[in-house]
């Protein structure tokens, strides 16, 4: 069975956005010359063989493409879906189709966009429909926490900025217990550290 696994870029401090004078938390703006999460995404000098504008670290590069390449549908929170412009009606991966968890209807739903109101359970399972033989990527801290206390989920990855922003948008909900993980593998890398975890059951 696709595993399911959720990626994400987050601040040491556990934080995936910063505070702003404006009150705007989304995607990693810091406060004041504070570095950005995704940084990392455009600093390098090896690019992406599956994201095109991406040029990464090599060692950035070579775990970001691998993890990339499993994914054959994502399912992303509303939150993350409004803060993403809908993706322009498409989807975060340039291959890999979208379901839209939400609890209510959704403005802006393409029709190469699936959405999901029924639950957390029920998005993974169109997810994986559509992903194939490929895996589920998890795309939102809503989305993430729902999947786990759903014991949905099999592996976390933290691109980890080393940043405290001391506020701001966490990335983890409060879970109703305790979930362990068991480290992978730890890439330490320009800007950011890889951090691979599976869900220890």
């Amino acid at each position: 069975m696709s595993k399911v696994f959720s990626a994400h870029a987050v601040s040491v401090d556990g934080y995936i956005s910063g505070r702003t004078p404006d009150g705007h938390e989304e995607f990693g703006r810091g406060l004041g010359d504070a570095p950005m999460l995704f940084d990392w995404y455009f600093d390098g000098d090896t690019p992406s063989r599956l994201f095109d504008g991406f040029k990464l670290s090599e060692p950035s590069a070579r775990f970001f493409d691998t993890i990339a390449a499993r994914v054959g549908a994502t399912v992303s929170g509303r939150t993350t879906y409004e803060h993403s412009s809908h993706w322009g009606g498409g989807s975060p991966h340039p291959t890999a189709p979208l379901v839209v968890l939400s609890h209510r209807p959704a403005p802006g739903i393409s029709e190469t966009q699936t959405l999901v109101t029924t639950g957390i359970e029920d998005a993974i399972a169109a997810a994986r429909e559509a992903a194939g033989d490929k895996d589920v990527a998890l795309m939102g801290g809503g989305a993430l926490t729902s999947a786990l206390a759903a014991d949905l989920v099999d592996e976390v990855i933290l691109h980890q900025v080393p940043i405290l922003l001391g506020g701001g948008r966490s990335f983890f909900r409060e879970l109703p217990e305790h979930v362990h993980l068991r480290l992978l593998e730890a890439i330490p890398a320009p800007g950011v550290t890889h951090l691979h975890f599976e869900v220890a059951r």
